[in-house]
Parts: C-alpha cells; sequence; structure tokens
C-alpha cells in the first residue's frame, strides 16, 4: 500500500497535521502506470467517451470546450437598485480524499444553487515519484510540507475538479508546497520567486496526465492559464509580493488578507477581497472567516473533546450566520467564508458550512457564487456606485434607503480594511 500523503492546515497558522489525501494504489514504491492503466490502476480499463466540442491543449490534460456553463452574466445595477447579497464559500487545497468531502460540497452546492471556489494545491495533482519535477524557491527540488500524491488520488482529484467546473464553480490556486513561516515561507518570497510558483502550479495542472500515465482519461474542460484569475496564499502570508507576481500574470484578484465586511476595492489593480473579522457567540472579540480560526479559538487542537463538538459547530455556524444577516440588512457587502475539506473535532465545522449555505444561499437577493463570479459582477459595475457603497461600515444600512444612496455621489472615503481592534491579538501565531 501507499502511504498516505500528508496535508496541512491552511488557516493563518502553518501547522503540519497528518491526514489522508490519497487512498491505496498498488503495492509500496510502484511508479505510475503505464498509458493502459485507468484511473486506480486497473490495466486495460476502457477508455472514456470522447468529449463533445473539445479541442485538447497541449498534452492533453486540458482542453479548450466554450464558455463555462452554469454562471450567468453580470448585470449593472439600475440607478437606486439595492445591491445582491453576495456570498463566496471557498476551500483552500481542494483535494478529493477518502472523506469524499469535496464530491459532497458540490451536491450541497447543486442542491442550493450555490457556486463555489476551488483553490486547489496542484502538487495534489503530482505523483510521488515525480516529485523531483516541483523546484519550490529557497526549498530543494521535492520538497513539499504537504506532501504529494498518488494516481488513485490525482484520478479522483481530477474527475472532481472537471465536475465542479462544469457545475460552475472556478478553479483558483492555493498554488504548490505550502511553506509558512520564517524559514523560507512564502512571506519570504520574492516577486520572481512568486513567479516561478504560479508557473509551476500553472505545469502541473496543465501535465498531469503526463505525469500521472493516466493518459486515456478525460481532459479538464478549461484552458488554466485563462482559468486561472485568483487565489489564497498558504497562511495568508506573501500577499503584497504575490499580488504583484499575480497581477503580471493575469490575476484579477486575490483572498489572502484580513479584513470587515465591507465592499472590496482594488489594490495593485486587483480586486482585494480578504477573509472577514465575523462574530463568535459569546465570546468578546471576532474571528477569521475560516473553519480552521474557529477550531483555533475553541479547541486549539483538531481532536477537541468530544463533548464540545456540537457546540462548536454550532458557534460557528451562528457566528457566520450573524455575519450574513449584519451584511444582508446592512451595507450589503459580499461575505467571505474560508474552508478546508478537513473532519477537525468530528467533522463539526463541515456540518456548521453545510447548514449555514443550506440557510442562507435560498434566500432572496441572495447569490452564493465563487469569487470569479463576485469580480465579473464587481467590473460590471459604475465606479462611483462601488464607492459609495464602501462608505458604509460593517452593519450599516443607507438611512435614506438604497434608491436614494446610490443616486447620489459619493462623500467619503472607503473604511479600512483593517482588522477590528477588538480582533483576538492570537488569531496569527
Amino acid at each position: 500500500m501507499m502511504a498516505a500523503t500528508k496535508r496541512i492546515v491552511f488557516g493563518v497558522a502553518a501547522v503540519t497535521l497528518a491526514g489522508s489525501l490519497a487512498a491505496c494504489s498498488g503495492s509500496a514504491g510502484q511508479g505510475a502506470p503505464d498509458a493502459g492503466q485507468g484511473a486506480h490502476g486497473a490495466k486495460n480499463a476502457p477508455k472514456p467517451a470522447p468529449m463533445s466540442g473539445v479541442r485538447l491543449i497541449g498534452d492533453g490534460s486540458t482542453a479548450y470546450t466554450g464558455k463555462q456553463p452554469n454562471v450567468t452574466r453580470p448585470q449593472r445595477l439600475k440607478p437606486g437598485q439595492s445591491p445582491p447579497q453576495f456570498v463566496v464559500f471557498s476551500w483552500d487545497g481542494a483535494g478529493e480524499d477518502s472523506q469524499r468531502l469535496f464530491s459532497h460540497f458540490r451536491e450541497v452546492g447543486k442542491k442550493y444553487d450555490a457556486t463555489m471556489t476551488y483553490f486547489l494545491s496542484a502538487v495534489y495533482l503530482l505523483p510521488e515519484d515525480k516529485r523531483h519535477l516541483y523546484d519550490p524557491p529557497q526549498h530543494s527540488p521535492g520538497r513539499s510540507d504537504i506532501g504529494f500524491n498518488d494516481v488513485e488520488g490525482i484520478s479522483e482529484t481530477v474527475e472532481q475538479l472537471r465536475g465542479a467546473w462544469l457545475d460552475g464553480n472556478e478553479i483558483g490556486t492555493h498554488f504548490n508546497g505550502h511553506f509558512c513561516g520564517k524559514d523560507g515561507g512564502v512571506g519570504t518570497w520574492s516577486t520572481e520567486e512568486w513567479k516561478s510558483e504560479i508557473a509551476q502550479a500553472k505545469a502541473f495542472v496543465k501535465r498531469w496526465k503526463t505525469n500521472s500515465g493516466l493518459k486515456d482519461a478525460k481532459p479538464l474542460p478549461f484552458d488554466y492559464d485563462k482559468e486561472l484569475v485568483g487565489a489564497r496564499t498558504p497562511c495568508l502570508e506573501g500577499q503584497k509580493n504575490m499580488m504583484a507576481a499575480g497581477k503580471e500574470l493575469g490575476f484579477r484578484y486575490d483572498s489572502s488578507g484580513i479584513g470587515k465586511q465591507v465592499w472590496p476595492k482594488k489594490t495593485q489593480g486587483m480586486w482585494d477581497i480578504p477573509l472577514q473579522l465575523v462574530p463568535v457567540p459569546g465570546r468578546a472579540f471576532e474571528t477569521l472567516s475560516m473553519d480552521y480560526n474557529f477550531m483555533v479559538n475553541q479547541s486549539g487542537t483538531v481532536k477537541g473533546d468530544p463533548a464540545q463538538h456540537e457546540f462548536w459547530g454550532n458557534q460557528m455556524r451562528d457566528g457566520l450566520l450573524q455575519a450574513f444577516d449584519r451584511s444582508y440588512d446592512g451595507n450589503r457587502a459580499p461575505l467571505i467564508i474560508g474552508n478546508h475539506f478537513e473532519s477537525w473535532n468530528g467533522g463539526t465545522y463541515m456540518r456548521a458550512i453545510e447548514e449555514t449555505i443550506k440557510t442562507v444561499c435560498v434566500k432572496r437577493d441572495v447569490r452564493c457564487v465563487s469569487f470569479k463570479q463576485l469580480v465579473d459582477w464587481l467590473d460590471a459595475q459604475d465606479p462611483q456606485v462601488l464607492a459609495k457603497m464602501r462608505t458604509l461600515d460593517v452593519g450599516e444600512n443607507p438611512q435614506e434607503g438604497w434608491g436614494p444612496f446610490l443616486t447620489t455621489q459619493p462623500t467619503a472615503a472607503a473604511p479600512s480594511a483593517a482588522p477590528a481592534s477588538h480582533a483576538k491579538p492570537a488569531e496569527r501565531h
């Protein structure tokens, strides 16, 4: 049996934890299968039916298949029209493992009309025996703090990425080796080093067939050079230089910052859409809108007191719902939520996210969308209208109503996106 790969907690802190990304795939030390092997290493597996309207790119790992389905065209607000309430659910890492959380939340999204962003860690498409192909900045070739994958895990992850895009979801990037901290972490990387990291992340997606040996599998149905328009950095570090590199390479947004529930603005020519500080019910501080941060504040470990699991999940769910309500009834700023396909504290945060999705995404004027769809909408708006909406602080609604508010010119500068003063200082460590 091939050893399971190791995963990392994709939160604010750089904490490595054991996890399982890939299932068994033959005997230990087995190389990539030959071109006749199927997704699980079964020889002589039947070739998949060809996709209609497909023009393969490169080795056939990706393809041109036309416009993405299940995505609505953005519309500019009419004069005086109230903005919709956007909610973005996003996933860091985005690999399919034995927990089947990627496939599960795809189904949840379809059930409640929610599209999402999946920030892929591209080393999840690189098999262990090809690890030398990754040359990370400031580290030796073949090094990764989240390991690599096996052929079965790659096949299953690609299957979910393919289906997710066809469902209308976005495939962003969480880059590759997930290096954090001062010793060669992403926060120490130069713009040029980030360019190398981004180029390699694209390459692993564009050559997953060659690298895995799964040459007869269906391609990913998109051109990743065009699909990739945004990111979240490991541990929320290195944002400035990454954005400088990303802007040159065509990125349109970043979600690596820390901010408040206000309308986003552009930084370095890109939309800066941070994770947000949200309530922690029953506590006197706010935390980031991410499962990891709730876990750190509640148990400090992924395996806390089982008697508290239900309470902790309810606390996260209720905190996110409070954050939703203050935007929905207030400034209508997009609510940004970050997650991981992990079963921390008995899976209670996965339950909290699912209950949040089914509660908010069915409400009137609510659009649960990917970051890509959000920035498409932002780019379609009158810049003066967006500037006026940025004058509203957290939970603040226009006293005169949206009609009069959005038919007058902006009168004040946008509020700062800095963390609230009452946020718990130990959020980042």
